[in-house]
């Protein structure tokens, strides 16, 4: 039982990264011509702390407004933004309902339902992101070279992070 609620961690774990990772792609606008220090980058306020709340709806909704305001999105930008923190939203919503279903329906579950439930949260987090992806896509093809270079170098520095802690925690099954 323990364990089964790990997995289910996990998974919920890995969704609500996925919203930092996919919506920390750029840390700030950079100015015209430059591109932020590495440093800055790694010290990203998204690249490895997590966002309080107690529903995934909740933290999502924290990071939107962090990352906006860090994005600095210009209103060329702010239609693809917000189909992409729609996006997020309904996958949050999404996701709250599948854990709660699964915690509902835990207490009296056999491992073949067990292991049944684990299954569809993972498929719902897997249309998720095929929903997301594209409005991503979106976004990050609005954005200038620069904006673009920088928000591969936070995702780079996200997964190095999310990596390490696989390792420190012994949960390093993703890759």
């Amino acid at each position: 039982m323990i364990r089964s609620t790990h997995l289910a961690s996990a998974a919920i774990a890995a969704l609500l990264a996925l919203p930092a990772a996919a919506l920390a792609q750029s840390a700030q606008a950079p100015a015209a011509g430059t591109v932020p220090p590495a440093a800055a980058v790694a010290a990203s306020p998204m690249s490895s702390h997590a966002v309080p709340g107690s529903t995934a709806e909740q933290r999502v909704e924290e990071h939107i407004k962090q990352l906006h305001a860090q994005l600095r999105i210009t209103s060329a930008e702010q239609p693809q933004w917000e189909q992409f923190a729609d996006v997020m939203r309904q996958n949050a919503r999404s996701m709250d309902q599948a854990v709660d279903q699964r915690m509902q329906q835990y207490p009296t579950m056999n491992a073949l339902q067990n292991m049944q439930s684990y299954q569809q949260i993972a498929e719902a987090h897997a249309e998720d992101l095929g929903r997301l992806v594209p409005a991503f896509g979106n976004l990050y093809n609005a954005m200038p070279p620069q904006q673009q270079q920088l928000t591969d170098r936070i995702f780079r520095a996200n997964a190095e992070t999310n990596a390490q802690k696989r390792v420190q925690t012994g949960s390093n099954t993703a890759r």
